[in-house]
């Protein structure tokens, strides 16, 4: 199994990776981390799934391989900033303790992540702006339900397409850009988000949330909104190079391609 050639970035987004569910796809982001360093990390959210947690305690050592090349790279100088989602909600309550130490590791709710020409982008994981998140709680564990059955059939599905030789295919992947009411969910959440992070005059956004990979510029080019997918179904990343691009990468056929790259220098 290979990533990519190995680098070194200036700053790697990755975000629900779900920790603690059987749809994480641990041993390809170990393979990653190990070969791919970075000078920033950002931890965009549900990294660690506290609702699959509390509900069966699923815990295999890849799971505790990936939260051990997260430490390594802290201790190797790597800052780290981990913005909460809702999956990991639980830590909210030890943002800004003195009495919680993690070296390089930052807890938050979001950060502004200056690109090296300068431009502000607004990192969340999203949560704060899907409607079924802060209305109903009781809906969207509902759905988490619905959609952990989804992936489980992809896992089923894809071990057979696998038997005959055939590539991954994503079945909750494809239901959610075949199905109005997914479509019209991803494009009011990605509106809500541009909305608010224009006007408070950033220039751009990057979340994660709705396991969508995404880059996308405004028609004038001076807006972008990224969406780093997840490590569950697309397995997916957004880099930042040392130059300023930003790229987003997406497994495929064994290894991460780039679909899309930003230069906020243009």
């Amino acid at each position: 199994m290979m990533t990519s050639n190995p680098k070194k970035y200036k700053s790697i987004f990755i975000s629900d990776v779900h920790l603690g569910s059987k749809a994480c796809e641990s041993d390809k982001l170990c393979e990653f981390l190990k070969h791919n360093t970075c000078e920033r990390l950002y931890l965009v959210g549900d990294i660690i799934d506290f609702w699959k947690i509390k509900r069966r305690v699923y815990w295999p050592q890849s799971h505790t391989n990936v939260i051990r090349r997260i430490l390594t790279a802290s201790k190797r100088d790597t800052e780290i900033k981990y913005i909460l989602g809702n999956h990991d909600e639980d830590l909210r309550d030890w943002i800004g303790k003195s009495d919680l130490s993690l070296g390089n590791i930052e807890l938050s709710n979001h950060v502004i992540h200056e690109t090296v020409s300068g431009k502000k982008i607004f990192v969340t994981h999203g949560d704060i702006y899907d409607g079924v998140i802060r209305h109903g709680r009781w809906l969207s564990l509902l759905g988490d339900r619905a959609y952990e059955t989804l992936l489980t059939v992809n896992t089923v599905t894809n071990k057979i397409r696998h038997m005959f030789g055939m590539d991954y295919w994503s079945f909750s992947s494809y239901i959610k850009v075949n199905t109005k009411q997914a479509v019209a969910f991803i494009t009011k959440f990605e509106k809500h988000l541009i909305e608010h992070a224009r006007s408070s005059g950033y220039d751009g956004v990057l979340c994660g949330h709705i396991h969508s990979p995404a880059m996308i510029q405004s028609e004038d080019k001076k807006f972008v909104y990224m969406n780093t997918g997840d490590w569950c179904e697309t397995v997916s990343v957004i880099v930042e190079d040392h130059s300023g691009i930003f790229r987003l990468l997406v497994w495929e056929s064994d290894c991460l391609v780039e679909k899309n790259s930003w230069n906020p220098s243009l």
